[in-house]
């Protein structure tokens, strides 16, 4: 693990070959530790998945530096429309002039056509787009766990999943990729802050990521996790049916 910013703790790591998290660890109203990560894939034409928050732009780019120079970036992708997914991805745009958006077909329609400074490139379910090395592919998910829009990036050749708000982990998330659990974490934060939809098609969503057959999970908040990443997602569904 490198640190980028030692004043903030921002670091980078490469959790998969070519795959790497840029972890920035915050502090929450009333002192609770967490963290947001973004996803750099390193290929022919780097895939940033998550821009992070417009105030976190300095940070996640400086990181980013320290791997492929800014301009290189060609594709910025995210779950669904929210700041810390979406939020700089206009000053990603302005620092990378080859770069576009990458999102659901949904996403595009709704929101991304209008909020994004370029026309963003739509994905359908299932659509795989090929980086060189690397193909990522779309899966939609809506309301999984907020947002119509809503849809996951698998890279088939790491079998990596950007999992975004599945599996949120409270901490500064410093152990980049983890093997211990962390679905009890995450469900004890989740039915704390209770900010999932509760769309009764979870279940049947769950199991259409898990036929990815994912050996790392991706978080956005937290560490990473290497191991049957399907046997977690099946068990996230039956805690979630019960």
């Amino acid at each position: 693990m490198t640190i980028t910013n030692t004043q903030s703790g921002t670091n980078v790591h490469e959790i998969a070959d070519g795959i790497f998290r840029i972890n920035t660890p915050v502090a929450l109203p009333g002192d609770v530790g967490f963290s947001f990560n973004q996803y750099l894939i390193v290929d022919d034409e780097p895939l940033l998945f998550h821009t992070g928050l417009r105030q976190l732009f300095p940070l996640v780019s400086e990181a980013m530096a320290h791997v492929i120079p800014v301009t290189r970036l060609r594709h910025v992708a995210f779950s669904h429309v929210e700041a810390d997914e979406c939020g700089a991805l206009n000053q990603w745009l302005a620092a990378a002039p080859h770069a576009a958006p990458l999102c659901g077909s949904v996403a595009a329609l709704v929101s991304i056509s209008d909020l994004a400074d370029r026309a963003p490139r739509a994905l359908g379910d299932g659509e795989a787009v090929t980086l060189g090395r690397h193909t990522v592919r779309w899966h939609d998910a809506p309301h999984l766990p907020h947002g119509w829009e809503c849809g996951f990036i698998s890279e088939d050749s790491t079998r990596t999943l950007m999992c975004g708000d599945l599996l949120t982990q409270p901490g500064a998330g410093r152990v980049p990729v983890t093997e211990s659990d962390v679905l009890e974490p995450a469900e004890a934060f989740r039915m704390a802050m209770d900010y999932f939809s509760h769309t009764p098609h979870a279940g049947a969503l769950l199991e259409k990521l898990a036929q990815t057959k994912p050996t790392t999970l991706a978080c956005m908040h937290g560490s990473a996790w290497r191991g049957d990443g399907a046997a977690v997602l099946r068990a996230l569904a039956e805690r979630w049916s019960s």
